[in-house]
């Protein structure tokens, strides 16, 4: 471009994002160990109420971190945030409006379905084997936690509160894992990262014009 023709340049700004997983993996990492404990005998059923408000205030931070997770071009963990922060926001307010200790088929059809919705985004982005796992273990929360609410069983409730507390325990793996991945610059912790994914990790996957026109939101049709 000759010196001083400025009128015909273009200047693309790029704001970088942090991850918004560890806020999400945190935050269901919250909500679940708190229903577990409900589930265990841990706390009496008449503390119902504050894991429902728990649920509540980690389905928004969920939701939020769902909604950067699409900002920074990443379907997979914008689609399964949003599944898990919808499911605990209809879970803490279920659990607000009903008697202590109470159970609801209808719940139970909603964790059913919760369940496969979290299977979908888990199995497409196996490229991040760390956060994919945290979708697995959640659809099995749902679905373990749908049978207790459909059959009212104690050995569905004791189950699904032992399941609530393996997913606690690797939703913290996950963003701790992530986070330092992000403070550092480098893997520390294995996330289990590979292809693209792994390459974006260490500076080898090069933002090309090409394939940006070719990303959701610039191509003519979605």
């Amino acid at each position: 471009m000759p010196a001083g023709d400025v009128g015909t340049a273009t200047r693309v700004v790029l704001r970088p994002l942090a991850t918004p997983l560890p806020l999400a993996f945190l935050a269901v990492g919250m909500a679940t160990t708190v229903f577990s404990a409900l589930q265990l005998g841990w706390i009496p059923p008449t503390d119902g109420r504050v894991a429902g408000l728990t649920a509540v205030v980690a389905a928004v931070l969920q939701l939020m971190a769902a909604a950067f997770g699409y900002l920074a071009r990443d379907p997979v963990a914008g689609t399964g945030v949003a599944v898990q922060g919808g499911t605990w926001a209809l879970i803490g307010l279920t659990t607000l409006t009903s008697p202590p200790g109470a159970t609801s088929r209808g719940l139970g059809v909603l964790l059913f379905a919760a369940a496969v919705a979290a299977l979908v985004p888990a199995l497409a982005g196996w490229a991040k084997v760390a956060a994919a796992a945290v979708l697995v273990v959640a659809a099995a929360r749902f679905a373990v936690t749908g049978g207790y609410e459909w059959t009212a069983a104690p050995g569905w409730e004791t189950a699904a509160g032992w399941v609530g507390i393996a997913l606690a325990a690797v939703a913290l793996y996950a963003a701790l894992a992530l986070e330092l991945e992000g403070v550092r610059r480098h893997t520390v912790l294995p996330v289990g990262r590979s292809g693209v994914a792994a390459g974006s990790v260490r500076g080898e996957e090069a933002l090309d014009a090409g394939e940006l026109a070719r990303e959701p939101g610039v191509r003519p049709r979605l």
